[in-house]
């Protein structure tokens, strides 16, 4: 510490306080956190960091004050009956004076010195017995021993305030360490507020404290809280504002997360504001980070569960593949067992059908896993644009039966460089998706044109519009909208194959729908083709 002053930045401690302390007059300038807009710089003594001070009783100070009057009262009748001079006795008086400020206090102190300037006057200055003075002298030496012994009184005193103060501080300051070390031993698996509000009144000997955890909603309670007061910080931070209650002990402090309320902290006890806000700080920051450990447990989770789901459906989709290919290649041979009547033909028909769509999902299904896990190489070859698009609508034709569809491609001789079989089946998606989402007899328009060094390629049809929430999601695997998916059967499978035979050619996929104009697929990619494997 220098003579004007130290700076600290008590961070683990105060979460981010910045305190000032000025050495001479004991005040301490606090930056507390708050939001960013009603930042200030606050100026309070280091009193209020540790709480007003136990007042001394009308009684102790009677009593301390005579202690002290007793002692100067005998050390005059001894002096008197011995015949002392001023001098020594008046030192003597001097240290009874410090003691009684270094034990006591300033006032007590204050009081004996009075007491001890009279006694001086009346037995020990002539002319004795009276409370008069002759010699000027006498009149300089007096005020000289009641100025000494006051100003002597003061320095004592106000150097036991700082020592007590400095003594509750570190105690302060040893129980935030503490409070922030045990918050980061917690158990992240199990509910914060119930274990911060036992380690906040054990290490603070507060009577009771509660906190409420607006993520979650639930308020936790310990100590003696009355009925009424079970929704204590629940109702600080439904009204978003702090506040002090003198008369009960009680402080209550919103949670802060930045600018963001994440909660409440209502504490009973003996213990300064600045401790509290401390307090406050350092809540807020474990139930924040409590919440962002749940929220990636349950990323994790959610990770888990589509792996093993993906590892399920992947062996699934190879286990069926092969008897799948047996029931095609019978049904194929039942036209040559022998003539089939009607009945007979409509039922090998729908063998074959159905079949199919089974064969084209298992096919999705494998192709997807390949491209998760890059083992599927993506060919260069150079493809006609109007090619791809006129095949793609020819193996569509019978889903699109009854809509009209229109081909827009300006360029006959746009060409890109890709994987034909992974192009082909993502414009087939989406061609599939017009078919299956698409108001009946509405028009399905597809589109191709060059735009910069892109080919951008787009499938429009009228249906449901996409929530704006959902045009991002409808991407991810098996994810069906809300308000589609009861409309049309689907595995929500196919739009993300669309993305990562995209995203395997350096492309990328989005879409645009509203009420008014319909829903536009857009795949675009880049001319020179995509990556190797």
């Amino acid at each position: 510490m220098n003579a004007a002053g130290v700076l600290f930045n008590p961070h683990s401690f105060f979460a981010s306080c910045l305190c000032f302390l000025d050495s001479f007059t004991g005040t301490v300038f606090v930056q507390a956190p708050r939001p960013p807009e009603h930042t200030t710089l606050n100026v309070m003594k280091i009193s209020a960091f540790l709480g007003k001070r136990d007042r001394v009783t009308r009684a102790q100070f009677i009593g301390e004050s005579l202690a002290g009057c007793w002692v100067i009262a005998l050390l005059t009748f001894t002096g008197y009956v011995l015949h002392f001079n001023p001098a020594p006795v008046g030192f003597l008086f001097l240290l009874i004076v410090v003691c009684e400020a270094i034990l006591c206090g300033f006032w007590q102190a204050s009081v004996v010195s009075v007491v001890a300037c009279g006694c001086l006057d009346y037995f020990f200055y002539p002319p004795l017995l009276k409370f008069t003075i002759n010699d000027p002298q006498d009149w300089v030496a007096l005020g000289a021993f009641e100025i000494s012994a006051l100003l002597v009184s003061r320095l004592s005193s106000r150097e036991q305030l700082q020592s007590r103060e400095a003594q509750i501080q570190r105690t302060a300051m040893e129980q935030l360490y503490e409070l922030s070390r045990s918050t980061l031993l917690i158990n992240l698996h199990q509910q914060p507020g119930p274990q911060l509000t036992q380690l906040i009144q054990r290490i603070f000997s507060a009577e009771a404290v509660a906190i409420f955890d607006a993520n979650s909603g639930t308020s936790n309670l310990t100590g003696a809280w009355s009925k009424d007061e079970q929704d204590i910080a629940k109702e600080c931070y439904l009204h978003q504002i702090d506040d002090e209650d003198k008369s009960a002990a009680t402080s209550r402090r919103l949670l802060r997360a930045g600018a963001d309320s994440i909660g409440a902290l209502a504490i009973r006890g003996r213990l300064g504001p600045l401790v509290i806000n401390a307090l406050a700080s350092l809540t807020a920051i474990t139930l924040d980070r409590c919440d962002s450990f749940q929220k990636e447990s349950e990323i994790e989770a959610a990770h888990q569960s589509e792996r093993l789901r993906t590892a399920v459906l992947d062996s699934l989709a190879h286990a069926v593949k092969t008897p799948l290919t047996a029931i095609q290649a019978a049904n194929a041979g039942l036209g040559e067992v022998g003539k089939l009547n009607a009945s007979q033909m409509e039922l090998v028909s729908l063998i074959d059908d159905e079949s199919n769509k089974l064969s084209l999902l298992s096919t999705r299904l494998l192709q997807t896993a390949k491209l998760e896990a890059e083992e599927l190489s993506v060919a260069k070859e150079e493809i006609v644009v109007e090619d791809l698009v006129t095949a793609a609508l020819k193996g569509q034709s019978k889903r699109l039966a009854g809509h009209p569809v229109e081909v827009e491609v300006p360029d006959h001789n746009l060409t890109i460089h890709g994987d034909r079989d992974l192009l082909s089946m993502a414009l087939a998606q989406y061609l599939d998706n017009a078919a299956k989402y698409s108001f009946a007899g509405t028009m399905v328009k597809v589109s191709a044109r060059e735009s910069h060094s892109e080919v951008l390629i787009s499938v429009h049809n009228f249906g449901p519009p996409i929530p704006i929430v959902d045009r991002e999601r409808i991407f991810q695997r098996f994810y069906r909208s809300e308000g589609t998916m009861h409309r049309a059967p689907g595995t929500g499978i196919g739009l993300s194959t669309v993305k990562m035979a995209a995203e395997a050619h350096r492309g990328h996929v989005w879409v645009i729908s509203n009420t008014r104009e319909g829903t536009t697929f857009f795949l675009s990619l880049p001319q020179q083709g995509g990556k190797t494997r």
